[in-house]
């Protein structure tokens, strides 16, 4: 399994795939992808980490589990196949980046695009089986993430780290503050969107933050290219 992770993140996370825990995590996710429906497509388990090299990240966001109804994951932490309908947490996410910078809310549910500047997009947990939420946590993967998230803080510096409600701020206590800029609030799902997400400006936060770095902000605009590419055809 540790073979599909990129050359930048395997540099440093090399001694986690030697450890009795990832073996036993190893062992567990083969053998549910053989007997279960599991999500994402096993292809994309570490497509957060492919897609986002160690040394290119800029800001981290930390989701919990991957979505587990069929055809939604697709490795990236909040993020949707394009076809998809849209998650009621993602849709607060697009409402507070309309709210936050005035751009308009996107009808693509793939955040690839965010990957692709900088945005590493990771849950805890990287795998789930169908329609079975929470069902591979505590096989491994939260230690596994852990140490990717101190390899961040520890290794890089002036790093953004987006922490939307408890789970995730706990699971961010590692974080060095101060090495690094840390943005918490309440989680975007409608359970708590209205106790503290919305209003909470993470995206303005993070850019003003990287801008002050002398670093280059993220686009946040996801533009759909669909209509253009009709229009080409």
């Amino acid at each position: 399994m540790n073979k599909n992770i990129s050359d930048s993140w395997k540099a440093n996370l090399e001694t986690e795939f030697e450890k009795p825990y990832f073996k036993q995590l190893e062992h567990f996710v083969d053998t549910e992808y053989q007997e279960n429906e599991i999500y994402p497509p096993q292809e994309f388990i570490f497509k957060a980490f492919n897609t986002c090299p160690f040394e290119d990240i800029k800001v981290v966001i930390l989701g919990q589990d991957p979505y587990h109804g069929p055809k939604q994951a697709n490795g990236l932490a909040f993020s949707v196949n394009d076809e998809m309908r849209f998650p009621p947490s993602l849709r607060n996410i697009y409402k507070e980046i309309n709210k936050d910078l005035k751009i308009p809310i996107s009808s693509k549910g793939n955040l690839e695009d965010w990957a692709k500047q900088g945005v590493l997009l990771i849950n805890a947990t990287l795998t789930v089986r169908a329609n079975e939420a929470g069902s591979h946590q505590k096989k491994g993967w939260e230690e596994f993430t852990d140490a990717a998230i101190k390899a961040l803080s520890e290794k890089r510096e002036k790093l953004v780290f987006i922490l939307w409600g408890s789970y995730a701020q706990k699971k961010g206590i590692q974080i060095d503050s101060r090495k690094h800029h840390i943005i918490k609030s309440a989680h975007p799902s409608p359970l708590s969107a209205h106790r503290g997400f919305f209003g909470s400006k993470p995206f303005s936060q993070a850019n003003n933050y990287l801008i002050k770095q002398g670093l280059e902000p993220i686009d946040w605009e996801l533009k759909d290219n669909t209509a253009q590419k009709r229009l080409d055809l």
